[in-house]
């Protein structure tokens, strides 16, 4: 599979910031192209969550997507801190969006957003016996409405394309077929 790989000849940054970093590549392909202004977006690795409280209800959050300028209804989740592992993130990010803590959490899937212009990863995770333990600790621009569904209600969802985000939708896949 090596003769796939591209290799990289030149590298130069246009925006370099916390939450998105776009650099332009020039690479040479196994064919022997060489591909000019490929635009690369360095982002930092995600994390989300298919969270149930005890009683098997799903955890989602709705909130508004400027870019999509949508109202989206997704699972819990955000960016992984420096330092931080996904784990961590994942629980930190519940407690933050949602005021719950779970008695098991379990990694279910490492999916790519867009490997073809995109660097990070989004690592998805199965917590359960979440609990209202703690008020919701949103950031400065963070405004979003928990909401709970049974899984019959979740499938109903995704059967009439209600969860637009496609990681998201994604994420309750990956979680139904380990329920």
């Amino acid at each position: 599979m090596e003769i796939l790989k591209w290799q990289k000849l030149a590298s130069k940054y246009l925006v370099k910031e916390r939450w998105a970093t776009l650099r332009v590549d020039t690479c040479k392909l196994p064919n022997g192209a060489v591909k000019d202004d490929y635009y690369v977006l360095e982002y930092p690795n995600w994390v989300n969550a298919v969270a149930l409280t005890k009683e098997n209800q799903l955890i989602l959050v709705r909130q508004y997507r400027f870019a999509a300028e949508i109202i989206s209804l997704e699972v819990p989740g955000g960016v992984i801190d420096d330092g931080e592992d996904p784990e961590t993130a994942i629980v930190r990010e519940l407690i933050e969006e949602t005021g719950y803590t779970f008695e098991s959490c379990e990694q279910i899937a490492v999916l790519y957003p867009n490997p073809a212009t995109s660097t990070n990863k989004t690592f998805t995770y199965l917590l359960k016996g979440g609990v209202k333990t703690h008020e919701q600790h949103l950031d400065e621009h963070e405004i979003l409405n928990v909401e709970l569904y049974s899984i019959d209600e979740v499938k109903q969802l995704l059967k009439d394309n209600k969860i637009e985000q496609s990681l998201h939708a994604a994420a309750l896949f990956y979680g139904l077929l380990h329920l």
